[in-house]
C-alpha cells in the first residue's frame, strides 16, 4: 500500500544541504532541499510499507532437511481478526505520522527565536570520517534491512533522525512501530544504532529535567499538591512525577525549547524548531509525565499493587538506579529461583544501555519451590548418569516415545508437582502482565520483554492476551530464552502481529530437562524451546553449544543477549556474566572426564578379565559377582535418589508449612 506524498510549493525549495555544517537555527525544511524532502518522504513510505507486510507472516515452506513437514493450514478464524485488527491499526499509526512529517517539510523555515533561553550545543554525534573509524553497521542492517536512498550520501544525516525522533513523540507517544521507523531510518542512512540511542537518551533527560523545573515552581504556590500526592500513593520514587502530572498543567514552552536546544543545537537543529516539532509535548507537562508513567512511578510503586490480587507478589523492580528515566522500557522475567528473592533481579542487570530496566516479581514462593525441586535433584550426584543415558537417544525420542532413563521418572513426583503448579500461575501473571502494559504502567513508551522457562511462558501468554485485546504499537521486542510454549504455528503470527520490532526464541534441542517438564503437555504441537519456530518474522536461535541444559538459562542470560540484542545490553556485565558461565562450564567438563574415566577403567577391567581363560566353575562365579556388584550398584542409586527426594520433599513441606503460618 503506497502513501499519498502532499506536494512541496516550489517556493519552499532551498539549495541542498551544506557540506560544512548547518546553522544552530535550522529545521529541515532550511537544511533539505525540495529534492532531498521529497526523498526522506519516499523513504518512510517504502519503509512502512516494508513493515506492514511483515504483520501478516507466512509459515516457513518445508526444506529439504524436513521434507515430511506438512503444509502450512490456512490461520484459524481467530488470527485472521487479529491480523486485520494490526493492519487496521498500523493504518492509523502510519496515517498519523506521515501527517505530521508532511505538515512540517510543507511549513516555511522557522525562524531563530528571540525570546527563548540561550541553549549551550552539546558536542554532535559524529559520524565516520576520514579520521574516525568506520561503525559496525553489521547488526543494525542485518535487523532492519537498508532501503537504498540518495539521502545516505549526504555528509550529515543525524538531524534528520533528531528532528523525526521529536516528531513521532509530538504524537505524545512512543509507539512501538515509530520506534521500528527510525530504526530503519538509520539504518538506510547508515546512522550508527548508538546515536539513535543517544539521542533518545539525551532527549528523555532534557524532557524530564524541564518539565521537573515547571513542576517544582508552581507545586510550591499549591499546597494541594500533598494532598493529590496522598491519594495517589505511588511510591516515594514518584513523588517528583505524581506532583507534575497532579499539580501543573502547562509546561513553560521556553525551558522546552532551551533544553531541547541543547540537545540539538550541535546537530544543526533550531532551539524553536526542535520546541516546534514537539508540539503540544512542548507545552504540556501533564503530557510529559504521562509518556514517562509518571517517572517510573506507575512501575515501581504501590500502584502496582492493584495488579497483585489476581498474583502473588506482582511488582516491577527496577534493576539501575532510576537517576535517569528512558524513552524506552525493558522487563526480565525469571523462570525459577534458587538462592534467594535477589535472583527476580540478577539475571537482568546485564540489560540496559538503552532500556530503563525491571525485573518482573511474580510468585516468588511457586518459583523458590520449583528452582528448589530443580537444582536439589539435577544437580545430585544420583543424576550424574542420566544425561549419559539421554544422549543414548535423541531428546525428541525421549519426549515422544517416553524412554526416559527410570533415574529420572523416580524424580516425577517430586519435580511435576512445582512445575505444575508454577506454570498454572504463569499463565495468570501473563494475563495481569498484559493489563498492566494496556493500561501503561510504562507510560508511553515501548516496551521490550525477556524471559527464560516459566518467565518466558508469563510473556507468551502476556503477548497472546494483547494480540486477542488489539493492544498494538505497546510492545517493540521479545526474547523468549527456553520457553515450555507450544510452537503452534497461529499462536507465533499472532505474537508476531502484536510485536512491532523483534521476536526472538532462544531454544536448545538437547535441553531434555525441558523436554522432560513438557511431556505431560500438548507435545503435538512442539516446544519452543525445543525447536525453531517456522514463522517467517520469527528469529530462532540455537544455543545448544553455548548454554549446556535448562538450569543454565539464568546464567546466560548476559551470553545470549550480547548477541541478541545490541545497544540495550550493559557489555562489562555480561562479559562478567559470560566469564562465571566459562568457570562452571569448564568445572563441569572436569566432572564429565572424571565420570569418564571411571566408566572406562570399568570397561579395561572387563577386558582384562575376558582375557583370562577360566574354567566353567570360574566363570559361573565371576557371573555371579558381577551380577551381585551390578545389584548393589543399582540399590545404591536408588537409595541415593530416595533420599535426595526425601529431603527435598521435607525442604518443600518446610516451606509450605512456613507460609501457611504467615497467612
Amino acid at each position: 500500500m503506497s502513501v499519498n506524498l502532499i506536494p512541496i510549493s516550489p517556493t519552499q525549495q532551498t539549495n541542498p544541504i551544506s557540506t560544512t555544517g548547518m546553522s544552530q537555527d535550522g529545521d529541515l525544511v532550511s537544511i533539505l532541499s525540495l529534492s532531498q524532502r521529497h526523498e526522506l518522504l519516499h523513504l518512510i513510505a517504502s519503509i512502512t510499507d516494508h513493515m506492514r507486510l511483515s504483520l501478516t507472516p507466512a509459515a516457513k515452506p518445508a526444506s529439504p532437511q524436513n521434507p515430511s513437514l506438512a503444509p502450512p493450514k490456512p490461520p484459524s478464524p481467530g488470527l485472521l481478526e487479529i491480523q486485520k485488527a494490526a493492519l487496521s491499526s498500523f493504518d492509523d499509526w502510519r496515517d498519523a505520522v506521515i501527517t505530521r512529517i508532511c505538515s512540517v517539510l510543507n511549513s516555511p523555515p522557522v525562524a531563530a527565536a528571540t525570546n527563548t533561553p540561550a541553549a549551550t550545543a552539546t558536542p554532535e554525534p559524529t559520524l565516520p570520517s576520514s579520521d574516525n573509524p568506520k561503525p559496525d553497521l553489521s547488526f543494525l542492517h542485518s535487523k532492519y534491512p537498508p532501503i537504498p536512498t540518495p539521502l545516505a550520501s549526504l555528509p550529515n544525516r543525524n538531524p534528520i533522525l533528531a528532528s523525526l525522533l521529536l516528531l513521532v513523540l509530538s504524537l505524545k507517544s512512543y509507539d512501538t512501530r515509530s520506534r521500528v521507523l527510525l530504526l530503519y531510518i538509520a539504518s538506510s542512512l547508515h546512522i550508527p544504532l548508538q546515536i539513535l540511542s543517544d539521542l533518545e537518551s539525551s532527549t528523555a533527560k532534557s524532557l524530564l529535567s524541564s518539565a521537573k523545573m515547571s513542576a517544582d515552581a508552581e507545586s510550591a504556590s499549591r499546597v494541594e499538591a500533598s494532598r493529590t500526592i496522598n491519594r495517589w500513593k505511588i511510591g516515594l520514587a514518584s513523588v517528583a512525577g505524581a506532583a507534575l502530572i497532579g499539580v501543573t498543567g502547562g509546561l513553560a514552552a521556553p525551558l522546552v525549547a532551551a533544553g531541547i536546544g541543547t540537545v540539538m543545537g550541535g546537530l544543526g537543529l533550531g532551539a524553536t524548531a526542535a520546541a516546534g516539532y514537539l508540539g503540544a509535548v512542548a507545552g504540556s507537562s501533564a503530557i510529559v509525565g504521562a509518556l514517562f508513567g509518571a517517572y517510573g512511578g506507575r512501575m515501581g510503586g504501590q500502584i502496582m499493587e492493584r495488579y497483585a490480587k489476581e498474583v502473588e507478589d506482582f511488582s516491577f523492580i527496577p534493576v539501575h538506579s532510576l537517576d535517569a528515566a528512558l524513552l524506552r522500557v525493558g522487563v526480565g522475567v525469571t523462570g525459577w529461583i534458587v538462592e534467594g528473592e535477589e535472583e527476580v533481579v540478577d539475571p537482568w542487570k546485564s540489560l540496559g544501555g538503552g532500556v530503563e530496566t525491571y525485573a518482573l516479581r511474580w510468585e516468588v514462593d511457586a518459583l523458590t519451590d520449583l528452582g528448589t525441586a530443580l537444582t536439589e535433584i539435577l544437580t545430585s550426584a544420583a543424576m550424574g548418569w542420566v544425561s549419559v543415558e539421554i544422549v543414548k537417544y535423541t531428546v525428541f525420542a525421549a519426549l515422544y516415545s517416553a524412554l526416559w532413563p527410570l533415574a529420572l521418572l523416580s524424580a516425577a513426583n517430586v519435580l511435576d508437582n512445582p512445575f505444575a503448579v508454577a506454570k498454572r500461575r504463569s499463565k495468570k501473571a501473563g494475563l495481569v502482565l498484559a493489563d498492566a502494559i494496556i493500561n501503561k504502567a510504562q507510560g508511553e513508551r515501548p516496551v521490550t520483554l525477556v524471559g527464560y522457562s516459566l518467565g518466558a511462558r508469563v510473556i507468551y501468554t502476556c503477548l497472546l492476551s494483547l494480540a486477542k485485546r488489539g493492544a498494538f504499537g505497546l510492545v517493540e521486542n521479545v526474547v523468549l530464552m527456553g520457553a515450555p510454549v507450544p510452537a503452534s504455528e497461529d499462536s507465533w503470527k499472532a505474537i508476531r502481529a502484536v510485536v512491532a520490532g523483534r521476536v526472538v526464541n532462544v531454544f536448545s534441542d538437547q535441553d531434555y530437562i525441558l523436554a522432560f517438564l513438557y511431556r505431560t503437555s500438548s507435545i503435538q504441537l512442539g516446544v519452543a524451546g525445543l525447536q525453531e519456530i517456522k514463522v517467517e518474522g520469527v528469529e530462532n536461535v540455537d544455543v545448544g553449544k553455548m548454554v549446556e541444559g535448562h538450569l543454565r538459562y539464568r546464567l546466560a542470560v548476559g551470553r545470549v543477549l550480547k548477541d541478541v540484542l545490541q545497544g540495550d545490553v550493559e557489555i562489562a556485565r555480561a562479559e562478567w556474566e559470560e566469564d562465571r558461565l566459562r568457570m562452571l562450564e569448564w568445572k563441569d567438563k572436569e566432572e564429565g572426564e572424571q565420570r569418564a574415566k571411571i566408566e572406562a577403567g570399568e570397561k579395561a577391567e572387563e577386558v582384562e578379565g575376558e582375557k583370562i581363560e577360566l574354567g566353567a566353575e570360574e566363570k559361573e562365579a565371576r557371573e555371579v559377582e558381577e551380577e551381585k556388584i551390578a545389584l548393589q550398584s543399582k540399590e545404591k542409586k536408588e537409595r541415593d535418589m530416595d533420599e535426595v527426594l526425601r529431603r527435598v520433599e521435607m525442604h518443600l513441606e518446610a516451606r509450605r508449612k512456613k507460609r501457611a503460618v504467615k497467612c
